[in-house]
């Protein structure tokens, strides 16, 4: 197997979608606009530091879900993808991906942002094989504020993407060539595992690990 790992938010697109999805809430009138905006800015500067609490995020992203339901917060994501996702999917991202589906490598996008917001943004890219943050949900169906399981960031993506091959019967010897491209200095352990990484619109501080490592540089934005 060939393995083509991709992060997501600044990533394959221009914009962090946990974020944009909290201020589509604030737009919809879900959440109080100060109170909300100064704690999503807040835990996006911790993720940028690398000092982020995942479940402490977690509980306060899906409060919106929880109170709302499955149904509306299903309708309202459809609108966030026609008003904020499709026009920030940029046609040389989509061709990154499809270069690596023709070549026949097993494209996987691995994201610390919760499967709630991700799974049609993958749809969007033609890409089945997600691993997300799963959410814990109750026998409704909705939210609980909890992890299902490990986290998929930081040292949990790499756990994560070693459960996806395990349940394929596989594990990194059978894997003959992986690439993972990311813009987060939050990826380095993955990016430290994979045979190839790629420093995608690279943060500062990985810029310069992968120039230092000599990774190859990617500014798909550019």
């Amino acid at each position: 197997m060939r393995l083509a790992l991709f992060d997501l938010d600044h990533t394959l697109i221009p914009i962090d979608s946990d974020y944009a999805w909290g201020q589509f809430t604030v737009q919809l009138g879900w959440r109080d606009a100060e109170s909300h905006t100064r704690a999503n800015d807040a835990f996006y500067e911790q993720y940028k530091a690398g000092t982020l609490d995942i479940h402490e995020y977690i509980r306060f992203t899906v409060q919106a879900l929880r109170e709302h339901g499955v149904a509306q917060s299903d309708a309202a994501h459809r609108r966030f993808m026609d008003d904020i996702i499709r026009p920030a999917i940029q046609p040389q991202a989509l061709e990154l991906v499809r270069r690596h589906q023709a070549a026949g490598d097993q494209v996987v996008i691995v994201t610390a942002t919760n499967e709630f917001v991700t799974r049609p943004i993958a749809t969007a890219f033609g890409v089945p094989e997600l691993i997300a943050i799963d959410l814990e949900r109750d026998a409704q169906g909705n939210p609980t504020g909890a992890i299902r399981g490990t986290p998929s960031f930081r040292e949990g993506k790499v756990a994560r993407v070693e459960q996806w091959l395990a349940e394929r019967g596989l594990d990194w010897s059978r894997v003959a060539h992986s690439t993972f491209y990311s813009d987060s200095i939050n990826d380095l352990p993955l990016l430290d595992k994979v045979h190839e990484p790629v420093a995608t619109n690279p943060d500062a501080r990985l810029q310069a690990i992968a120039t230092e490592r000599g990774w190859r540089i990617l500014n798909l934005f550019a």
